[in-house]
């Protein structure tokens, strides 16, 4: 049997905690005598064959010593990762490595483009399909899929240099339409301000921005969820913010154990009646977003009023740090169970049921259907 993978790193602004994601997973698993493969995908979107081993400092300056360049391969050709050796066209040892546990976050680790390459490679994977990772980077879209399901959401509209203000008030909350939970946030009082922002062009709206209301007394509560082997949710946490507007990235990473040692309460001290209504809309959730692996899910409350804000489908170090307590389950536990879901669920199987050349010999003329 192939030893499981580990994939982490990424062309990504969250590179660097994808990287303490993976090599947390990869010492876990060998500690668990499933010593993985791991596979470093790097700034510029190589791939590379690396110690498991390693610690955090070698990667500081991109792939570290000893390590081997891989190539991705489409799944009609062998497929999976192989060795890169000399020119282009010439091929290498193809890697023996069974289902990769992804520990990507953001960029295309997280928005479909690594799960949807996966699918063509034909290698199976941990977290979210190509499909589930879409919608979950989308804020947008799945901002309008939880609405149109009946949950509480607050309104989103999309912000460009032009647009119109959006019928509800400031101070507006201003986010990238695709990326983390906690990159490129700003808050301001006016939608001229709003306008003058996306104008500017930062570098995390590229591909989009939108508004929503901004709730100051609003608070930030998490849960992570699973749904193999079977629907579970971890305890309910209110991360503390450290001073600013918003939950940011550095309250969530840059503690010494990241999350779990940032101030929070676990488990946050809620009503009964409400921290019920949210675990409900939690386990809604998981059907809707197509969830697999391990995903978090953040909500807004403000006293009894609550909303379905995001939901990260790759969370950083995969969301272990909620796992304890009453809903406590062991990180090499986890792990296993991400790889055994990957084995006995893949994410996609190509069908090409119904593709039987009636049309094709049905057809007339290519020239006269240009006609």
């Amino acid at each position: 049997m192939s030893p499981p993978g580990v994939v982490f790193g990424g062309p990504s602004p969250e590179h660097d905690v994808s990287i303490l994601t993976g090599l947390q997973a990869a010492r876990a698993l060998s500690k668990a005598g499933q010593p993985p493969v791991a596979v470093f995908w790097d700034k510029t979107a190589k791939f590379w064959w690396v110690d498991p081993d390693l610690e955090a400092e070698a990667f500081i300056d991109g792939a570290p010593k000893g390590a081997v360049p891989l190539r991705l391969g489409a799944a009609h050709d062998g497929g999976g990762f192989a060795v890169a050796k000399g020119g282009l066209l010439s091929k290498g040892k193809r890697l023996d490595v069974g289902p990769l546990v992804n520990c990507c976050h953001g960029g295309p680790g997280e928005d479909g483009t690594l799960q949807a390459s996966l699918d063509i490679a034909g290698l199976r994977y941990s977290g979210p399909s190509a499909a589930g990772a879409a919608l979950g980077m989308d804020k947008l879209a799945f901002g309008a899929v939880v609405g149109a399901a009946g949950l509480p959401s607050l309104p989103r509209v999309l912000v460009t240099p032009s647009a119109a203000a959006p019928i509800f008030p400031g101070p507006y909350i201003l986010k990238p339409r695709f990326g983390g939970s906690s990159i490129g946030i700003e808050v301001v009082n006016a939608w001229d301000d709003a306008l003058a922002l996306v104008g500017q062009g930062s570098v995390h709206w590229r591909r989009g921005a939108l508004a929503e209301p901004y709730r100051a007394n609003a608070i930030d509560i998490n849960v992570a969820v699973r749904a193999y082997p079977s629907v579970q949710l971890s305890l309910l946490e209110h991360p503390l913010r450290s001073g600013g507007h918003i939950l940011g990235y550095r309250d969530k990473y840059l503690g010494g154990d990241g999350m779990a040692s940032a101030p929070r309460q676990l488990p946050a001290e809620l009503e009964p009646g409400l921290a019920d209504a949210l675990r409900d809309a939690a386990r809604a959730v998981i059907d809707l977003a197509a969830v697999r692996g391990v995903a978090r899910l953040d909500f807004l409350v403000e006293g009894q009023e609550w909303w379905v804000n995001e939901i990260n489908t790759i969370p950083g170090s995969l969301a272990r740090y909620l796992w304890v307590g009453e809903s406590a389950v062991e990180f090499p536990t986890l792990l296993g169970d991400l790889i055994a879901e990957a084995t006995s669920r893949p994410a996609f199987r190509w069908d090409a049921s119904g593709a039987d050349g009636l049309a094709l010999r049905s057809a007339s003329s290519i020239a006269s259907k240009l006609g």
